[in-house]
C-alpha cells in the first residue's frame, strides 16, 4: 500500500512517468523510478536556431527560440544585389540594378509540435526593396509610348532615368505557412524549412522620367524636346500608367522560400 501511494503522489506532482521495478535489497519489493515523458517539453527561450535559405526577396538569414511548446519567434533579414546591361525595352537600352533589403519578424504556430506544419504571421518592419534603370536610345532609332513610335533625332539621342519601389506600405502585414519546426521538439538539431505565403507591401511605385534628347516624326521632322513636350509627356505618363497596371499583382508580393537550420540549446 505505501508503494502504491508512492507512485501516486509521483505521477501527480510531476510530468514524469514513474515505473516499479523489483530490489533485491528490500527482499523483492519494489521501488519507484522517474522515466521522463515524451519530447516537446522544452522551457521557453532555451533553444535558439540560426539559418539560411533563398527567397524572392532575397538571400534569407533567420534566428528563432521557442517560446511555449506550440509557438516559436522567429527574426529575418533578406538582401540581394544584382546588375544588369544592354536590356532592350521599348526602343531603349537599359542598364539596371536591383537592390533588395528587408527585415521582418514572425510567430511560427505549430497546432501539432511534434510535426512540422505551421501558420506564421508576421510583419516586414523593413523594406527598400527597389529597382534603378538609366537608359538611352540610339540616333536614328525609335521608341514607342503608349503605342505612339518617335524617331530619334540623328543629332540629339534621347536618355532618361526610371525607378521601381516594392515598399509603398512600410511596416507591410506577412501571412505564411510551411514545414519543418527550425527548434524540432524531437531533440534534433537540423531542420530543412519550407515556407510559402504573401507580404501585403502596397502597390509598386514606378516613376520614369525622360531628361535630354529629341523625338522627331517619322520624316526626321518637328522635332522636340522630350523633357518639356506636353504631348510626348503625356504619353509617358500614360505609359507608366500600364506599367503600373501589369505590376499591381506584385502589392500582394510572394514569399516562397526554403533553406537549412541548425539549433541548439543556451540554458
Amino acid at each position: 500500500m505505501a508503494t502504491c501511494a508512492l507512485m501516486a503522489q509521483s505521477f501527480s506532482s510531476s510530468s514524469s512517468l514513474v515505473v516499479a521495478e523489483p530490489s533485491a535489497e528490500n527482499g523483492g519489493g519494489q521501488v519507484v523510478s522517474p522515466v521522463r515523458s515524451g519530447s516537446g517539453s522544452l522551457k521557453p527561450l532555451s533553444h535558439i536556431a540560426v539559418g539560411a535559405g533563398f527567397s524572392p526577396l532575397g538571400i534569407n538569414l533567420m534566428a528563432a527560440t521557442n517560446l511555449n511548446r506550440y509557438l516559436n519567434l522567429r527574426a529575418t533579414g533578406n538582401v540581394f544585389n544584382y546588375t544588369a546591361s544592354n536590356i532592350s525595352a521599348n526602343g531603349f537600352d537599359v542598364d539596371a540594378k536591383l537592390n533588395l533589403a528587408s527585415a521582418g519578424v514572425s510567430v511560427d504556430y505549430y497546432p501539432f509540435p511534434n510535426h512540422g506544419l505551421r501558420f506564421s504571421p508576421g510583419m516586414l518592419f523593413y523594406n527598400t526593396n527597389n529597382a534603378s534603370a538609366m537608359f538611352a536610345t540610339k540616333p536614328g532609332t525609335s521608341f514607342t509610348l503608349d503605342d505612339v513610335t518617335y524617331y530619334v533625332s540623328t543629332t540629339s539621342p534621347v536618355a532618361g532615368t526610371g525607378t521601381f519601389g516594392l515598399h509603398s506600405q512600410t511596416p507591410a502585414f506577412t501571412m505564411t505557412t510551411g514545414w519543418g519546426n527550425v527548434i524540432p521538439r524531437n531533440g534534433g538539431h537540423f531542420s530543412f524549412p519550407v515556407e510559402v505565403g504573401v507580404a501585403f507591401i502596397g502597390s509598386p511605385a514606378v516613376n520614369v522620367a525622360l531628361t535630354s534628347g529629341q523625338a522627331c516624326n517619322a520624316q526626321g521632322q518637328n522635332c522636340v524636346n522630350v523633357a518639356t513636350d506636353p504631348t510626348l509627356q503625356a504619353n509617358l505618363q500614360a505609359q507608366i500608367t500600364k506599367y503600373k497596371s501589369n505590376l499591381d499583382p506584385l502589392k500582394t508580393y510572394p514569399i516562397v522560400s526554403f533553406g537549412v537550420a541548425y539549433s541548439f540549446s543556451v540554458r
